[in-house]
């Protein structure tokens, strides 16, 4: 049975779990390994939603009435 696509919030919130649970130390060197392997896809599959959903505002913005590529201006990750 192949596996639905989780939603973002979902596959965050497993992240963070994933974390958790590493940060923890109690985990075996194997399960450490998996929870690790697993933390990653889920780590890419965000980072690509992501993506996706900036380059989805860079094309949504207007300028002067007309639709054209800006870049999207991340103000948390702007150095004060």
């Amino acid at each position: 049975m192949a596996k639905e696509k989780q939603s973002f919030e979902e596959d965050l919130k497993r992240l963070q779990k994933i974390v958790e649970e590493l940060s923890g130390g109690k985990l075996a060197l194997g399960e450490s390994l998996k929870k690790y392997e697993e933390g990653v896809k889920l780590a890419q599959s965000c980072s690509v939603t992501l993506n996706d959903a900036q380059r989805k505002v860079e094309l949504l913005m207007k300028n002067n009435g007309k639709y054209s590529l800006d870049k999207f201006e991340d103000t948390d990750s702007k150095e004060e």
